[in-house]
């Protein structure tokens, strides 16, 4: 298999292809829906061969497109690889009946306010559109019964409903996944216990972020964890993809046989006033959070973990939310698997400088684990050249080539084009949908179970869910 290509291959090439794609020749059309969120802009970032530069935009008010808008005008005027979107844009009380009866395209992208997300997917497969949604594409049980009912609905079986899974196409996670499937490094996954799991993801966001060189502006709806989710089912769409992605490639899961559920807690970030008019520009705490006020304090449930075993395998998602990462810092990532002959650890601390950095450790540590690692290893450099071992105290680090890499925005443009080829095919891997049941059945389940035992000063969530 040939080598990943580096981000300014990607870039290049599809500069390359869109410049010569008419609109006439284009075979898909984009509908975007409410994007409140700026992953919205970010499936834009690129222009795409066969697709076409009119998309066609639908929001209740002119207000919540302000930011997608300037993104894209970003996009379009930016000096290297300029993007040539047009957008049509429809506002109104009435906007989901002119996306429906309007159908202007055949694509339907979904980024915004996730409590409306699935009701937005179920008008769209219903008006006979495909749909990319970003994570996550339902945030409670209720939410997950209608997306079981999407997925199994026989007049719906040729529509494409896909999630947006960016971390599948960082180097360091892919390989992570490369390795554990090489048992003369790896061995076997171990089965775990509860109170040392066999495959762990944590990760740690900042409310406070930049985006395409500039500072992120919230939506103050982002702060609720009745629209937004909380972070176990947010955030943790992506760390339970990544264990399954992992730990069981290409296996289809049965969320009713391969899943038990063992325990689910949450805590709060507390937001101050001053923080939240920084992200938001808003000046008070709306209504709808004055539930989740104490002493001028908001408390936004945005940290929990999840254990359960998947298939007989313990595992464990942990997510964490801090306000603003200190300078020089950033959302850093921790995953570990632990095979029967070594563990695979991605680090991103301060010893790593912040970036993702893979570790093979030994259990053994003996001379002749080295021989088979270097001799298997082989077909890693055959696969991704340049990467290469290095010897460490606990064991070896995969040196990585920075061609490589690419930060999370660059990243949609390759998960948009897995999904246009999956249009071309008519079909996803037979995996993939089952496993995206088994994901949401995971978080949902999860988030409810973590409600019921909240903590005492999660009641005013807890009230408000019910």
């Amino acid at each position: 298999m040939k080598p990943i290509l580096s981000t300014v291959s990607w870039l290049i090439l599809y500069a390359l292809l869109y410049r010569s794609i008419t609109p006439g020749m284009a075979q898909h059309k984009l509908i975007v829906v409410d994007p409140g969120h700026f992953h919205a802009a970010l499936v834009q970032k690129t222009r795409y061969p066969g697709v076409d530069p009119v998309v066609h935009v639908y929001a209740e008010k002119e207000s919540d497109l302000a930011d997608y808008l300037a993104k894209i005008r970003s996009y379009n005027s930016r000096a290297d690889f300029p993007t040539n979107w047009v957008e049509e844009v429809y506002t109104g009380a009435n906007f989901l009946d002119s996306m429906r009866t309007g159908k202007k395209g055949d694509i339907v992208v979904l980024a915004g306010n996730n409590k409306k997300k699935i009701s937005y997917i179920k008008e769209a497969m219903d008006a006979g559109l495909n749909v990319l949604a970003d994570k996550p594409m339902v945030i409670d049980p209720q939410g997950f019964e209608i997306l079981k009912d999407l997925f199994s609905a026989p007049q719906k079986k040729n529509l494409l409903l896909y999630d947006i899974m960016t971390a599948r196409y960082g180097i360091v996670n892919i390989l992570q996944r490369e390795l554990a499937q090489i048992p003369g490094i790896f061995g076997k996954l171990e089965n775990g216990t509860p109170s040392n799991p066999a495959i762990i993801n944590e990760s740690k966001h900042h409310f406070f972020k930049m985006v395409s060189g500039k500072p992120l502006l919230r939506p103050t709806w982002f702060f609720d964890v009745l629209q937004q989710g909380m972070g176990i089912v947010d955030v943790g769409t992506h760390l339970v993809d990544q264990i399954q992605w992992s730990g069981f490639p290409n296996v289809m899961l049965d969320y009713q046989k391969d899943i038990d559920m063992i325990s689910s807690k949450i805590s709060s970030t507390p937001i101050t006033l001053a923080k939240f008019r920084s992200v938001t520009g808003a000046g008070e705490f709306p209504e709808f959070l004055r539930q989740a006020v104490t002493d001028s304090v908001l408390q936004v449930y945005s940290n929990g973990v999840i254990d359960y075993r998947l298939k007989g395998v313990h595992a464990r998602v942990e997510v964490r939310w801090g306000f603003r990462a200190p300078e020089g810092e950033g959302d850093t990532h921790y995953s570990v698997m632990r095979g029967s002959k070594a563990d695979l650890v991605i680090r991103q601390g301060f010893e790593q400088h912040f970036k993702p950095v893979l570790y093979i450790e030994n259990h053994q540590k003996d001379t002749a684990y080295e021989k088979t690692l270097k001799k298997h290893f082989k077909a890693v450099k055959d696969r991704f050249p340049g990467v290469e071992l290095e010897k460490t105290v606990k064991g070896w680090r995969v040196a990585v080539p920075a061609r490589y890499f690419q930060d999370h925005e660059e990243s949609f443009a390759r998960v948009v084009s897995q999904y246009l080829s999956f249009l071309k095919e008519r079909a996803l891997p037979d995996w993939e949908i089952p496993n995206m049941l088994a994901k949401y059945y995971i978080l949902t389940q999860a988030m409810k179970n973590a409600v019921k035992v909240a903590p005492e000063n999660s009641e005013a969530a807890a009230d408000r869910k019910e």
